[in-house]
């Protein structure tokens, strides 16, 4: 059966309901999940979910892991009487310009030059994006994204697809170390890009690849910003801004494209940190 790891702490029983404003009562979803121990707290997630999501989750089966190795703690029930989720309907594609956006899609896959022993990792992407890097085949992909929804579809398609929700920085380096990471949306990242590439350089095998991109460059996400302020939260970093945090972490700049419509940035790390 499929297995999703969420973070303990974001575990919403009916005796730690937030008083946050931004939750507005939602129907009760019962769903099972393995609980994986970490050391750090997350935020929970806060705000509202599109009426055709909240559809689709009252409509899908949720229940997501069984069985769990030894040395992770089970949850079998889980009630969400307040459950509420972010916007995320922008990393999808524009229906009239697909076959640009796939072609684009395609070329930031590329750059990440997998092969059948890689190990993913992809950071806050759209279900398209998970499964043109599944058709590349690489040993171990792994999908790290704030939504439920989002990885809750992907488990229902890709048993073999591990997911954490979360963030990046908290996730743990069992599945490491990794050769290629797809940075595919970094300004939807509320950290200190000096912050992402210290916690990369110690999750990356040597010569591994980071692969930051936008299918439509700045244009687009200056636009993007305006429209989901509370999701993003930075814009996407220019060439010198990359070259001092690269130098930092024992990575360099291996391509730079910073056009009006298409952001796409690779970086590789000559070392690992110990």
């Amino acid at each position: 059966m499929n297995s999703l790891f969420l973070p303990s702490s974001l575990l919403l029983f009916p005796s730690c309901k937030s008083p946050s404003p931004y939750l507005r009562p939602k129907p009760q979803y019962i769903c099972t999940f393995n609980r994986h121990h970490h050391d750090h707290n997350l935020p929970t997630l806060s705000h509202s979910l599109k009426p055709s999501l909240q559809l689709s989750l009252s409509t899908r089966k949720m229940s997501i892991g069984a069985a769990s190795p030894p040395d992770e703690g089970t949850v079998s029930v889980i009630n969400f009487e307040d459950f509420t989720e972010k916007d995320w309907s922008f990393l999808d594609s524009d229906e009239l310009n697909f076959k640009e956006h796939i072609q684009r899609i395609d070329q930031i896959i590329s750059a990440g030059e997998i092969d059948e022993s890689s190990k993913v990792l992809v950071s806050i992407s759209s279900e398209e994006f998970v499964d043109r890097v599944v058709e590349s085949s690489p040993s171990l992909l792994l999908v790290v994204h704030d939504s439920l929804f989002v990885l809750a579809g992907i488990k229902e398609k890709y048993d073999t697809v591990k997911c954490w929700q979360g963030e990046l920085i908290y996730v743990p380096d069992k599945w490491g170390p990794l050769d290629v990471v797809f940075l595919y949306f970094l300004p939807a990242m509320p950290f200190p890009l000096d912050q992402v590439f210290e916690t990369l350089a110690n999750r990356c095998s040597p010569g591994a690849r980071v692969v930051i991109s936008h299918p439509q460059g700045r244009e687009a996400l200056q636009k993007q910003r305006k429209q989901f302020p509370d999701v993003i939260v930075s814009d996407l970093p220019d060439q010198m801004t990359l070259q001092k945090v690269a130098a930092n972490h024992c990575c360099e700049i291996d391509n730079f494209v910073d056009e009006s419509g298409f952001y796409l940035v690779v970086l590789k790390f000559s070392k690992a940190k110990n």
